[in-house]
């Protein structure tokens, strides 16, 4: 069984391919994203930032995305 801890890093590095992901598929740079959004993509990116709700939201909201969209793929359930 997976402790608390391992879930939360199995999440974080979803969450980093899920964004580094939908950043590559509009062919935008991590400073593009940044400067967009002031949101430092490259510390999300690397799985090891775990951002706080308001910020997954803002990251959903720039790709045109609901959150449940933006769940939808690359999460283990």
């Amino acid at each position: 069984m997976m402790d608390n801890n391992d879930q939360n890093v199995d999440f974080l590095k979803d969450l980093a391919k899920r964004v580094k992901g939908l950043r590559e598929a509009r062919n935008l740079t991590q400073e593009d994203a940044y400067n967009d959004t002031g949101i430092h993509f490259g510390r999300i990116e690397t799985g090891k930032w775990d951002p706080k709700a308001s910020t997954i939201k803002r990251i959903s909201t720039y790709f045109n995305l609901s959150i449940t969209e933006f769940f939808a793929e690359g999460f283990d359930e």
